[in-house]
């Protein structure tokens, strides 16, 4: 069972942004900037384009809601979109705020916010869900 199918079912604590039956959204806690957002599957599997083809096109309309949440609750220019795979066992995408290009590159230092700063913004996206 990876790390994610652990926060899907509860095991493991995450700042959870939206979810629906089939898929998640959450605060990555290692960030490349605020609003960094893991959109995931619920469904374990490793290889993003194992997914079927109903579950992947899910997942994308899922990411697209989500990034227009995080366009509207943290300053960027654009919602930058990653799929590595590499990390976790667990089909994912990265949705990174960015305004230069700089900003999706995973060789950087990640960032560190507290549980509080965490917290605000996973309630801000959430908020910004709402008013879609």
């Amino acid at each position: 069972m990876t790390i994610f199918s652990k926060i899907v079912a509860g095991e493991i604590p995450a700042y959870k942004v939206a979810e629906t039956i089939d898929y998640l959204a959450f605060l990555d806690i290692s960030p490349l900037a605020e609003g960094h957002v893991l959109v995931i599957p619920k469904q374990e599997v490793d290889y993003l384009f194992d997914l079927d083809d109903e579950v992947y096109t899910g997942l994308q309309i899922f990411a697209k809601i989500i990034a227009g949440a995080i366009r509207k609750a943290i300053p960027c220019k654009r919602v930058g979109v990653a799929v590595i795979g590499l990390e976790v066992p667990h089909a994912h995408i990265h949705l990174i705020p960015l305004n230069r290009v700089s900003d999706i590159n995973f060789e950087r230092p990640k960032l560190s916010f507290t549980d509080a700063q965490l917290q605000a913004t996973a309630d801000k996206i959430r908020e910004a869900l709402k008013h879609d």
